[in-house]
């Protein structure tokens, strides 16, 4: 079983190459690194770090040098961080691991950036009212498939083996930005509702698709004036698949093919540079319909199906990978992260566990969650469990 840890850009600068490869290969022993390509913003506490224990991500920050040749005439542009000043992380991260014989993953987040949302509002999703989700970029807008094409390409050159690619689809909304507020309670389906992209692009999509999109923009608006103005307890319940006759439903559906088609376009993009598609499915069965999540579809799109198997015990890992199963995703063609933090894990027994668990399932590549937020004791824990 292939094993790596995630990790930031910003661990190997603090830390230094010795301290940090160090750390992965002599207390974790894994046989490889997931590396931040691009993120977005957060703060985090960072336990062991040496410079700093509090530290703010930018929004939207790339954390390698990007070649300007490559993005020349282009307005979607991954930005350097300025954490990583003159130097490419990336670069040294490739060298260290080819010396070292461990794998480079290039763990990137593609349309929820954060920056290029509010650089270039056009490129960011609508809801029914024209309202721009500034803090992600749809998938069914050219330029942002453009951008995911040539973003695979640039990593190529670092020797990465496989893309680990994180928000390759549409999100919700409540998805992640500072002091978001709802005073009034609006209930789930106001919330599905307010987080679907009516964009010029993907109404012409969900035509392409048979769907009625301006019809069912209007009942969309409709239906959210009414709740907007309803307390939700008392609003009438209308089950989303029956709103304007389902066409609602069929445009939700019509979503999914945008995304599908976007991961077989950066899929086919990195297999032409030697490279793997890793979708990373965080939710898992069930929970991505609304982001156009469909698992069969893109069990056959990418190269594997990456989730989270944060849990507390091996049982409850085993039950996340049967979902996937039954939705198409067979276990030999996924990877699992897990959480070696007390959080998730009593001790390095309960993490081998939850290891042995996934093997037995014939899944083929664990990964730990994350390197600069966990004690060392945690990487001690994985290179037991491990050994174990």
């Amino acid at each position: 079983m292939e094993s790596s840890v995630l990790a930031f850009a910003t661990d190997l600068i603090d830390e230094g190459a010795d301290t940090f490869f160090g750390n992965l290969t002599d207390r974790a022993g894994v046989g490889g690194v997931t590396l931040a390509s691009v993120y977005h913003e957060a703060r985090d506490v960072f336990p062991h770090n040496p410079a700093r224990v509090v530290r703010y991500l930018e929004p939207g920050a790339a954390y390698f040098r990007p070649d300007p040749s490559r993005w020349a005439g282009r307005r979607l542009t991954p930005a350097p961080s300025t954490a990583i000043g003159g130097r490419d992380p990336f670069a040294e991260a490739a060298d260290e691991a080819r010396r070292r014989g461990l794998k480079l993953h290039a763990w990137t987040v593609f349309c929820h950036n954060d920056r290029l949302g509010f650089q270039h509002p056009d490129c960011a999703p609508a809801n029914a009212f024209g309202d721009r989700h500034l803090t992600e970029l749809c998938p069914a807008n050219p330029e942002v498939r453009e951008y995911a094409v040539t973003l695979v390409a640039e990593l190529a050159r670092y020797g990465v083996d496989a893309i680990r690619a994180e928000s390759l689809h549409f999100h919700g909304l409540r998805h992640g930005y500072h002091h978001e507020r709802y005073f009034e309670e609006l209930g789930p389906l106001a919330e599905a509702l307010l987080g679907i992209c009516f964009c010029d692009h993907c109404r012409a999509n969900a035509v392409r698709a048979g769907v009625p999109a301006e019809e069912v923009r209007t009942a969309v608006r409709a239906e959210l004036r009414r709740r907007l103005t309803e307390e939700a307890a008392a609003a009438e319940p209308t089950p989303l698949d029956q709103l304007a006759g389902g066409a609602v439903a069929g445009y939700v559906d019509a979503s999914a093919l945008t995304v599908t088609s976007l991961a077989a376009e950066v899929a086919e993009a990195a297999e032409q540079h030697g490279m793997r598609l890793t979708f990373m499915d965080g939710g898992g069965p069930g929970t991505g319909w609304l982001s156009g999540i469909e698992l069969p579809a893109l069990a056959k799109a990418a190269h594997q199906i990456e989730t989270l198997g944060y849990a507390k015990t091996p049982e409850a890992v085993r039950e996340k990978v049967a979902a996937f199963a039954l939705h198409g995703v067979r276990p030999e063609s996924m990877a699992v992260i897990l959480r070696p933090m007390a959080s998730d894990c009593d001790g390095p027994a309960n993490l081998a566990a939850k290891i042995e668990v996934l093997r037995s399932l014939g899944v083929p590549e664990v990964e730990f969650y994350n390197y600069g937020l966990m004690r060392l004791s945690s990487m001690d824990r994985i290179g037991a469990a491990l050994a174990g």
